[in-house]
């Protein structure tokens, strides 16, 4: 009979829990390094939280940004900033936004257009406004507190309070990680990264609730084991789903970012970024932090479960 393919033991026999102080320090620094990051340097907005107009347009061949910024900077329209977008001939203009109504930001886009001359293509054109762009970023913030929020309450009930601090701190730390390594490399930041952001922490928390459930479930199993060793075997027990199911996105995930062009390449970094630390936070911060919370098997004294057999790891 045909079993498929094994690509681990069926239980290793990893000693995680030997490394939980170095987890956590290696953790601490990245959250330190993260927040310093994002309050001295900040996120670089995109044009949906900060305002204003975005042109992307195609040159009839490699784009000369000095020449097109000193013909643009001419206009009189304030700051205006180009870059190269997935091409050499492809480039991202941003101009401030203009005073008065959409009549003005109208005649700012006309005006660069005819700087550019008639052979350039306009593959996009937007407008947003500074007060549209300050509500997408509060309703952004509400957006990823609610589903912090809802998710804490879940692990609450579905588990004990233990595993619900655990598990949130899990997210922060992923949220604030993801975040950090934007503003540490300056990519753009806006509403698809923020949506990348919810969808980092609905997997996390999947793979986290996975492990959860597992150490649960050893506790009401094996009564006397001591804990490092419980929480040992339960990670090692999931390990395999958790690397295969990382792996398998990861897969799809490079795909998009090398293939999907530059639209998807914020969205796809945030992801791949997303999926290695939220594997990683669901095995080497959320269990490590059940210890420093005291679970025990006494934990589930409520819980009406006879005594087990002390077995064995496999």
């Amino acid at each position: 009979m045909f079993r498929g393919i094994r690509f681990f033991p069926e239980t290793p026999r990893l000693p995680f829990m030997a490394w939980r102080r170095a987890y956590l320090i290696i953790s601490g620094i990245l959250m330190i390094a993260s927040l310093v990051s994002l309050v001295g340097r900040g996120l670089n907005f995109g044009i949906d939280f900060q305002g204003g107009i975005l042109l992307e347009v195609r040159m009839p061949g490699p784009a000369d940004l000095g020449s097109m910024r000193q013909t643009l900077g001419g206009l009189g329209f304030g700051e205006v900033s180009l870059q190269e977008f997935g091409s050499a001939d492809t480039v991202l203009i941003r101009v401030q936004k203009q005073e008065g109504s959409e009549d003005a930001q109208q005649r700012a886009v006309s005006a660069v257009k005819e700087a550019l001359g008639s052979a350039v293509q306009y593959r996009r054109v937007e407008f947003v406004g500074p007060q549209v762009g300050a509500e997408l970023l509060r309703d952004a913030l509400y957006a990823v507190a609610a589903a912090l929020l809802a998710i804490l309450v879940y692990i609450w009930f579905r588990f004990e309070w233990q595993f619900g601090v655990c598990g949130v701190v899990s997210l922060l730390h992923d949220v604030i990680a993801t975040a950090g390594i934007f503003s540490v490399l300056g990519y753009e930041f806006n509403l698809t990264i923020v949506a990348a952001i919810m969808t980092i922490a609905g997997y996390s928390i999947n793979d986290t609730v996975v492990v959860f459930d597992r150490v649960r479930e050893n506790l009401r199993k094996y009564k006397t084991m001591a804990m490092p060793d419980l929480i040992d075997l339960s990670v090692n027990q999931t390990l395999s789903r958790t690397i295969l199911t990382g792996t398998t996105t990861l897969f799809t995930l490079f795909s998009l970012y090398f293939l999907g062009g530059e639209v998807l390449r914020g969205f796809s970094f945030a992801m791949i970024w997303g999926i290695v630390i939220g594997t990683y936070s669901s095995v080497c911060v959320a269990v490590p932090l059940l210890l420093f919370l005291n679970v025990r098997q006494s934990t589930l004294a409520g819980e009406n479960a006879a005594p087990a057999t002390e077995q064995q790891q496999p």
